[in-house]
C-alpha cells in the first residue's frame, strides 16, 4: 500500500513538473527574441554563445553583526537567461567559502514556476590546486529549444566585508542589461573603485535612501559580450569594466574603526595573521644544522636551504577563505612535506632564521593582477614569498618554483609591488625584471648532405626559465623514462630523426644553464631530381602556430622569450643554391624578429633571432603580427634547392 501511494505521489510530480515546462514553452515573441540576440552577440565562430542573459542585475547591501563586530555582506544575484540556438546544456553555478554562505539558490521558469532541478553542493577541486574549504553549488540547466527562458535567483552572504572585493560587469554569458546596485548606509565608509571603465558606455547615478540612511550607487550597461574564454590571456583585471570595493572604516556608537583604510590597515591585518603563528623550528633544527654544515659561503648554506624546500615540500594552494591569507606553521610544512605557497614561505623564513639569516614573509600579487598596494583590498595579492636580507641586498625567495635558481626570479612576479613585514611597519619593493637574454635558447645545427639525407651534429643551450622549466619537467619523469623523453624531446616525435650520442650538462644542477649536444641525421629531408636536390631545411619551425586572427585580446607568454637559431648547411660539391629565400625582418616595442640567409665559404647559413621583450603581444600588433607568421610560415614551406653549378 505504501508502495503504491508513493508510486501515485511521483508520478503526480512528474506530471505537474511536465505541464510547468510545457507552460514554459517559448512562444512566438521568445523565438524572436532569441534570433535577434543571436545576430547581436553571436559571430561564425565555432565558440559562439548559446545563452544570453537579457537582464542580470546585483543588488548589494551592508549591515552589522554586532556579536563579531563585522561588516556583513548581502550580494544578490537576478538573470533572465535565454536559449540563442536550438539547444543548450548549461551549469548555473556559485562559489562560496568559510567566510560566505549562499543563502538563496533558485531556477524558475519564465511563468515564475520553480524549475525543480537537482542542486548539488560539492568540495571544490581543480587540477593541481587543493581547496581546505571552497564550495560549488550548481545545478544543471538544459534549454530544449531556442527561445527557452530561465529565471535565476542566488543571493551570498559574506561574514566579513574585507572578504568582498569587487564587482564584474561581463558574465560568461553576452548580457543585453547589465545592472549593478550598491546601498551604503552612513555609517560605512567604502569607496567604489571604478576601473576599465574606458571604452564603455556605463551609466551612474546616485541618491540618498532616507528610509535606510544610505546612498545608493546605480551602475548600469547595454549589450556587454561574454568573457573571453580564450588561453594566455591577460588577468581579467586588466581587460573587463568593473568595480573595487574598497572598505575603509566603519562607526558604530559613535566610534570610527578602520578596516581597510591605508596600505598599513591592510599589513596590520595580514601581520594579525602572522603573529598568530606558533612557529617552533625545533622540527627542523637537525635538518637546517645538515644542510649548512659542509657550506663555505654564505650564499651556499643559503642555496642549500632554498634548493631543499623546492625539492622536497610538494606545492599546493589553499585560495579561499582564511586560509587563503593565512600561513601555515613552518613545523606542519616540514613535516607534511607539502604547503601553499604562504607555508613554503613561511618554512624558507624559518630554516633561514634558523640558520642565522634575516628572512621575512613578503606579500605580492601576480602579474595576473592589475593592482598594486596603493588599492588595500585583499584582492591586490595572490602570492608570497619570502625576502632575504643580506649585505644590504633584499633577495626574492620563491619556494613554489621548482628549478629557478638562487637570485632568479619568474616572470609572474618580475616587475611587481611586493610588502615586505618589518615588524609592525613594512616596506614596499618592487622584484627586479629580466631581459629577454636572460631565458636565452640557442640552437646550432651544422649539417651536411648524405644520399638524401641530412646528418650532422646539433647543440641546445637553455637559460633562465627556459632551462628550469626545461629541468622541472625532466625531473618529473620516471626515472626509466628519462632517456627515452629526452631523445623524443629533440627529435620531435619524428621518425624521420634519429639522435645519438646525446650528451648533456648537469640537469640536477640549477645553477648551470642546460646544454645538449647530440648527433643527428633526417631522413626525407631531400629529395633529388633530375640536376636538382631539394632541401626541407628547418627543424624546429619556432612560432609557426603563433596566428593570432580570430583572437580578440592579447596573448601573454608565460615568460619573455629569445629563441636564436642558426642552422648551417655545407653545400656539396659541384652545386649551388639557385636562390636564397627572402630575409624577413619586423620589429615592435614588444618584440623583434628577423630570419636571414647568406652564404659563405660554399656554407648555407640560415638564421633565426626571435625576441618577445615584454612576454605579451599586444591586439594593436595583431595585424602586423600575423603578417610577419604568414610570411614565416610560407618560408617554413619553402625549399632550398641545389643545382648542378
Amino acid at each position: 500500500m505504501t508502495k503504491h501511494i508513493l508510486f501515485l505521489f511521483c508520478f503526480t510530480i512528474s506530471i505537474l513538473q511536465v505541464n510547468a515546462q510545457r507552460k514554459a514553452d517559448p512562444d512566438a515573441k521568445d523565438i524572436a527574441k532569441a534570433k535577434q540576440l543571436k545576430l547581436k552577440f553571436n559571430t561564425e565562430d565555432d565558440d559562439d554563445d548559446d545563452v544570453a542573459l537579457e537582464i542580470s542585475t546585483d543588488y548589494v547591501s551592508f549591515n552589522f553583526d554586532s556579536k563579531t563586530n563585522n561588516v556583513t555582506v548581502l550580494h544578490e544575484m537576478n538573470e533572465k537567461m535565454i536559449n540563442m540556438n536550438a539547444r543548450a546544456d548549461i551549469q548555473k553555478y556559485c562559489f562560496y567559502d568559510g567566510q560566505s554562505n549562499i543563502e538563496n539558490f533558485k531556477i524558475k521558469y519564465k511563468t515564475n514556476k520553480t524549475a525543480n532541478f537537482y542542486v548539488k553542493d560539492e568540495a571544490y577541486k581543480s587540477k593541481d590546486l587543493f581547496h581546505n574549504d571552497a564550495r560549488v553549488k550548481y545545478a544543471t540547466l538544459d534549454f530544449p529549444v531556442q527561445g527557452y527562458r530561465y529565471n535565476t535567483s542566488i543571493t551570498k552572504s559574506y561574514k566579513d566585508i574585507k572578504y568582498f572585493t569587487k564587482l564584474y560587469f561581463n558574465d560568461q554569458y553576452p548580457i543585453e542589461k547589465k545592472t549593478i546596485t550598491v546601498e551604503i548606509p552612513n555609517w560605512l565608509d567604502v569607496e567604489l573603485k571604478e576601473l576599465n571603465f574606458e571604452g564603455y558606455t556605463i551609466k551612474k547615478s546616485v541618491k540618498n535612501n532616507e528610509k535606510n540612511n544610505a546612498k545608493i550607487y546605480t551602475y548600469s550597461i547595454e549589450d556587454l559580450p561574454a568573457m573571453f574564454n580564450t588561453n594566455n590571456a591577460p588577468g581579467p583585471t586588466y581587460i573587463y569594466p568593473h568595480i573595487l570595493i574598497l572598505a575603509k572604516s566603519y562607526t558604530q556608537n559613535e566610534k570610527t574603526e578602520p578596516l581597510f583604510n591605508s596600505t598599513k590597515d591592510l599589513y596590520t591585518w595580514y601581520k594579525s595573521l602572522v603573529n598568530s603563528l606558533k612557529n617552533d623550528n625545533t622540527a627542523f633544527k637537525a635538518k637546517v644544522a645538515e644542510l649548512i654544515k659542509d657550506a663555505k659561503t654564505d650564499e651556499e648554506k643559503i642555496k642549500n636551504i632554498y634548493y631543499w624546500v623546492q625539492d622536497n615540500i610538494r606545492y599546493i594552494a589553499f585560495e579561499d577563505g582564511i586560509a587563503g591569507f593565512k600561513p601555515d606553521e613552518a613545523s606542519n610544512v616540514f613535516n607534511k612535506r607539502y604547503g601553499d605557497c604562504k607555508g613554503m614561505a613561511n618554512l624558507t623564513k624559518q630554516m633561514l632564521i634558523e640558520a642565522g639569516f634575516d628572512a621575512r614573509l613578503t606579500w605580492i600579487g601576480t602579474k595576473r593582477i592589475a593592482y598594486n598596494y596603493s588599492t588595500p583590498n585583499l584582492s591586490v595579492d595572490n602570492h608570497m614569498i619570502c625576502s632575504l636580507f643580506k649585505d644590504d641586498k633584499i633577495i626574492f625567495l620563491d619556494g613554489t618554483e621548482k628549478f629557478n635558481a638562487f637570485g632568479e626570479y619568474a616572470n609572474r612576479i618580475q616587475g611587481k609591488q611586493t610588502l615586505i613585514e618589518d615588524k609592525d611597519n613594512f616596506i614596499l619593493k618592487y622584484v627586479p625584471t629580466h631581459k629577454a637574454e636572460f631565458n636565452k635558447e640557442t640552437f646550432i645545427y651544422n649539417l651536411r648532405l648524405e644520399n638524401e639525407t641530412l646528418i650532422g651534429s646539433a647543440n641546445k643551450t637553455y637559460n633562465g626559465e627556459s632551462r628550469s622549466g626545461l629541468l622541472y619537467f625532466f625531473d618529473q619523469l620516471k626515472t626509466d623514462k628519462k632517456d627515452e623523453y629526452l631523445e623524443s624531446f629533440l627529435n620531435k616525435n619524428n621518425s624521420n630523426i634519429k639522435v645519438s650520442q646525446i650528451e648533456t650538462s648537469n640537469l640536477l644542477d640549477r645553477d648551470l644553464n642546460v646544454n645538449v649536444a647530440y648527433n643527428i641525421a633526417i631522413k626525407n629531408a631531400a629529395s633529388s631530381f633530375d640536376d636538382s636536390i631539394y632541401i626541407d631545411l628547418d627543424i624546429d619551425k619556432e612560432l609557426a602556430n603563433y596566428d593570432f586572427k580570430d583572437r580578440k585580446v592579447d596573448y601573454i607568454f608565460n615568460s619573455k622569450k629569445y629563441l636564436e637559431s642558426i642552422i648551417t648547411l655545407k653545400i656539396p660539391s659541384g652545386y649551388k643554391v639557385s636562390q636564397l629565400p627572402k630575409n624577413i625582418e619586423v620589429s615592435d616595442e614588444n618584440y623583434n624578429l628577423n630570419v636571414s640567409f647568406a652564404i659563405e665559404n660554399e656554407t648555407l647559413i640560415y638564421k633565426k633571432l626571435f625576441q618577445i621583450t615584454n612576454a605579451k603581444i599586444e591586439t594593436k600588433n595583431f595585424e602586423q603580427w600575423n603578417a610577419f607568421i604568414t610570411q614565416l610560415n610560407a618560408l617554413y614551406k619553402e625549399q632550398i634547392i641545389l643545382v648542378k653549378s
